[in-house]
């Protein structure tokens, strides 16, 4: 990596930045979980060799800039590896890797007690920063930068743990009809001239209500249409291969028969 980037190396490599490679992280990190989920491991080993170059891109941008190397990246991370683990490397190595969480139960543990070990150590690591760096709010150790659903799942979480949440399910099945009837009566305001903004909010909020249905539900909203993706490319495939013409040349109402049996062959297979 450092031979491309240098003077002598690849024009394209030695062009690149931080923003500009942004883009290949979250493609090549998709590819992971696509490869993953075809159970191609073949397929996932080189994957997961070019999600390892964007570590390797982004670290040679930061030395090259005197920020920090590929070798600080590693340590940094053997250091949390020690720091929330420990029931496996002890008090003392924790200790010295940074935990300040004191009297953890460590000794026989399960992996729930793990889990909320690790919640623990990590809180006290984010307050110990948001007071160095003046931040207090409960949310601002959410990242912006995360993708939509993810960050919307962790608002929610975070919220829920100050009290602030729905009690039910129930309550957020009433949520759902409320935003899609603000949606209904936006698009009725608007509908000589649609304000794209307003509707596009509304949109949102019926989004950010769904991914905390699914939190509640103890799914996770990014897999869970992953897998809506999937099942939308494999029934429509069969469409295709149903019809003996394209399939813009069909009526609504065979296109409706259509899908319909691309569903009925699919559960037949189960």
């Amino acid at each position: 990596m450092a031979r491309l980037r240098a003077p002598g190396g690849c024009p394209w490599d030695r062009e690149q930045s931080f923003d500009s490679i942004r883009k290949y992280t979250l493609e090549e990190t998709y590819e992971v979980f696509d490869a993953i989920e075809r159970r191609d491991w073949a397929d996932l080993k080189e994957e997961l060799g070019d999600l390892l170059l964007q570590v390797l891109f982004y670290s040679e941008v930061a030395a090259e800039a005197g920020d920090f190397t590929i070798a600080d990246v590693i340590e940094g991370l053997n250091r949390k590896l020690i720091r929330r683990h420990p029931h496996v490397f002890g008090d003392e190595a924790a200790a010295a890797a940074g935990n300040v969480a004191g009297g953890l139960e460590t000794a026989d543990i399960d992996a729930k007690q793990v889990l909320r070990n690790w919640e623990q150590i990590k809180q006290l690591e984010k307050n110990i920063q948001a007071k160095d760096e003046g931040l207090w709010g409960r949310l601002d150790g959410v990242p912006r930068a995360l993708p939509a659903l993810l960050e919307a799942t962790k608002l929610g979480s975070k919220a829920a743990k100050s009290g602030f949440d729905w009690p039910d399910v129930r309550g957020l099945f009433d949520k759902l009809q409320e935003e899609i009837g603000e949606l209904e009566a936006e698009l009725a305001v608007r509908e000589a001239e649609p304000d794209s903004a307003a509707v596009a909010s509304e949109v949102g909020d019926l989004l950010f209500t769904s991914v905390n249905l699914a939190r509640h539900l103890h799914v996770d909203p990014e897999f869970a249409l992953r897998e809506t993706n999937a099942k939308f490319r494999r029934r429509f495939a069969a469409m295709e291969v149903a019809c003996e013409k394209p399939l813009e040349e069909l009526s609504t109402e065979s296109l409706e028969r259509l899908w319909n049996e691309a569903k009925e062959q699919e559960r037949s297979l189960k």
